[in-house]
């Protein structure tokens, strides 16, 4: 997974339903006397953004910018919203249009510590008029041209109706920007045309008649949900389970949940997809991009009612994904035959290489950069401690192999570390199957291990050149008079 550095130069265009989420907490310590139902004595309220105005939230709260576009009503709670979005020191521009007669819509959740016992929603849900549409049609074009990436957050409430809709996406695609959908309606194919589209798993078992509550329910309905889209990608929104990305032309790709504890499910939809837009705005690949959104909602889960995420929050879920990842490029040969079948099933060409690697040197950083060059995954035989000691002396190794394993796992050139205590890596070899084999260039082509092996499958064997005077017994016999004078 690629890191996240800065936001800042990026900006995010979110258009749909804004709205107020409203926690109003009390103590329910007693049964009103006039029905069942508790009775709450009131304690305190808060409001914060909801819907696409919490979209734009997320965005900001991670360090970018973000134009929020879309309707209020032209009262009190529309007031709220719009001091809300454009607060001090906010990086959220609100050009909001005011519709006389439509109610700001504001969910009300009754809160007794940390449940909630009742929810009160305000809201219209009828297509805004022909006048309004205009109106946030306007603003949008208006706001193309200093956005990075558009968000069509759709909640139902009228403002991305039929005469919204199509002409934004359109817009949108004509400007030459990747359009990310969060979707409510039954059919997608009124989401023709965007970059990628986001919903989660009642949604896209409505519209497609397919259950995704496995990894294979989900690729089924995220694939039936791309052919009926048109959409570039589907990222299927699991809860729990994580999520599911479905492209076109590529493996399904499926990730697990990143949250530890639940606290609330309140709005980590909106958080999922504005880490998606910032990250694709800060320009990293898809899959990439869905890992990173993935963590951002699992922080917000752990969160109680509608919550943002800051960068320091990702960041740091980043870097502990980014330890684990280190740890994960070790496998045994069983770990390593499942994950190289996928990275085929992907199309991905998959080389070897390997050694003792006891102190890295210039030479070893240059042999493994330029295989990773030449391949598409490059897995790395090490030599176990007992087989150096066969093969070196008794002095060595200098490191044990777990300390040599992390060291070649933090390599970016390196894919994957598997451990063998043979004297030659053949068997390890003939069990993965590599589509290129290189060795330094010290080795003439008849004395590389499995040469003949790779070749016989229609894979190639590739000697690259070494750094003069690098190697690691030459390293260690200049050092041993200093190591003597020291001692």
């Amino acid at each position: 997974m690629t890191g996240i550095t800065d936001f800042r130069q990026c900006t995010v265009l979110v258009l749909g339903d804004v709205m107020l989420d409203r926690y109003v907490s009390g103590d329910a310590i007693r049964l009103s006397p006039e029905a069942p139902i508790p009775v709450l004595r009131w304690q305190g309220s808060r409001d914060v953004l909801g819907g696409a105005a919490n979209v734009a939230k997320n965005v900001a709260s991670l360090g970018a910018r973000a134009i929020l576009i879309g309707v209020v009503g032209d009262d009190g709670d529309g007031d709220v919203l719009e001091a809300a979005a454009s607060g001090s020191g906010s990086e959220i521009s609100a050009r909001l249009t005011r519709a006389a007669g439509r109610p700001t819509t504001v969910k009300t959740r009754f809160m007794s510590g940390q449940h909630q016992i009742l929810r009160l929603d305000r809201e219209a849900t009828s297509p805004i008029s022909h006048i309004e549409a205009e109106a946030v049609l306007d603003a949008f074009g208006a706001a193309l041209g200093e956005a990075d990436v558009v968000v069509l957050s759709d909640y139902a409430k009228g403002v991305l109706c039929d005469g919204v809709l199509g002409r934004a996406i359109h817009m949108a695609g004509a400007a030459g920007l990747p359009v990310i959908a969060d979707p409510k309606r039954a059919s997608f194919s009124a989401y023709a045309g965007v970059s990628v589209l986001t919903p989660n798993e009642a949604e896209v078992a409505l519209a497609t008649g397919v259950q995704a509550k496995d990894d294979a329910g989900a690729e089924e309905a995220g694939r039936l949900a791309l052919d009926a889209s048109g959409a570039g990608a589907v990222l299927v929104t699991r809860s729990e389970r994580g999520l599911t990305l479905v492209r076109r032309g590529a493996r399904a790709l499926h990730l697990p949940a990143e949250t530890r504890e639940v606290s609330d499910v309140s709005g980590a939809g909106d958080t999922l997809v504005a880490a998606l837009a910032v990250t694709l705005a800060a320009g990293g690949d898809l899959p990439d991009s869905a890992a990173i959104a993935n963590m951002a909602a699992g922080i917000a889960v752990g969160k109680q009612g509608t919550a943002s995420v800051t960068w320091e929050e990702l960041s740091a879920a980043i870097h502990r994904h980014k330890v684990r990842e280190l740890d994960s490029k070790t496998c045994t040969i069983g770990q390593a035959t499942v994950r190289i079948a996928a990275w085929r099933a992907e199309g991905l060409r998959v080389g070897f290489t390997n050694g003792c690697f006891d102190l890295i040197h210039p030479g070893h950083v240059r042999l493994l950069r330029e295989a990773r060059a030449r391949c598409d995954r490059l897995v790395v035989g090490l030599n176990t401690d007992a087989s150096v000691k066969r093969l070196k002396g008794s002095a060595r190794p200098v490191q044990n192999e777990a300390a040599r394993a992390t060291v070649l796992g933090s390599m970016a050139a390196t894919d994957m570390v598997i451990r063998f205590g043979e004297d030659t890596p053949l068997s390890l070899i003939e069990a993965i199957q590599p589509d290129v084999l290189f060795k330094g260039a010290d080795y003439r082509p008849d004395q590389v291990v499995g040469a003949g092996f790779v070749r016989s499958r229609g894979g190639s064997v590739v000697l690259i050149d070494l750094e003069d005077g690098m190697s690691t017994s030459d390293i260690i016999s200049r050092m041993a008079p200093a190591l003597a004078d020291a001692a």
